[in-house]
């Protein structure tokens, strides 16, 4: 008796958990994103632990702020090759904030403004598109990864957004692009964008906590994921080099 009764623990567990995926309707990236969806999905334990590791990372982590333009070919390089891998590995210790406006111009057209652009009007419509994508969805930065490692980043829009947040209507992302609500989306990117210290002198301009010298750039543009780790000031995580030592495994041939 005294054996039987920590298996039928066991699978009363496993049951349990079981049941609660099959009836969660969320998908694994949506698990912890409310007490709901934990409840749901029976991982409000797991939530509950990784959200107290997080917020005690939060007060460290990295702010990283990307100036940069749609259609800008180093701008679309940095971003897919170096911005969006390094945040995908260490997104718990870094922030990332994207302004798309880069080298445009903007002028006042009565309550509006008129924005032009450095690679013309399909850019001004990219960095309209992603603007509006970052104020309407949390998965903006997949979205707009999508568009910018595409080789036509207007076209492949919409696919991407079908893609990654099915339940987004593009015809109210294209209602922001355009209306009132993306021109001064757009204009708060301007007003952003002339407001850094010193101010960009090309894009990508990269600022790290707030801070931008050309050194810092440099070690942006090389190695982004190395800069990130040494620059946060809370315990080292697996992915810096830090927690348990990892040992090498390989298969020999015999």
């Amino acid at each position: 008796v005294k054996m039987k009764t920590p298996l039928l623990l066991v699978l009363t567990v496993v049951l349990n958990v079981q049941c609660a995926l099959s009836l969660c309707p969320h998908p694994p990236s949506k698990w912890c994103s409310s007490l709901d969806s934990a409840l749901q999905c029976g991982v409000l334990k797991q939530c509950q632990e990784s959200n107290f590791t997080r917020s005690r990372q939060t007060t460290d982590h990295v702010e990283v702020v990307l100036y940069y333009e749609s259609l800008c070919p180093g701008c679309r390089m940095f971003f897919t090759e170096m911005l969006f891998p390094t945040w995908l590995m260490l997104k718990d210790i870094m922030s990332v904030t994207l302004v798309p406006y880069g080298n445009a111009r903007e002028k006042p057209d009565g309550q509006k403004y008129i924005f032009e652009c450095q690679h013309g009007e399909l850019e001004c419509l990219g960095n309209m598109i992603e603007t509006c994508l970052l104020n309407m969805t949390d998965v903006a930065y997949q979205i707009i990864y999508c568009m910018e490692s595409s080789s036509d980043v207007i076209k492949a829009a919409k696919s991407c957004v079908e893609l990654y947040s099915p339940q987004l209507n593009w015809d109210s992302v294209m209602s922001c692009v355009k209306g009132d609500v993306g021109n001064q989306l757009m204009h708060q990117n301007a007003l952003r964008t002339e407001a850094l210290k010193p101010p960009h002198q090309y894009v990508p301009w990269v600022t790290i906590n707030g801070e931008h010298t050309d050194d810092m750039q440099d070690k942006a543009l090389n190695s982004l994921f190395t800069l990130v780790c040494s620059m946060y000031k809370g315990p080292k995580i697996p992915a810096c080099g830090g927690g348990k030592k990892l040992y090498r495994s390989y298969c020999n041939n015999e």
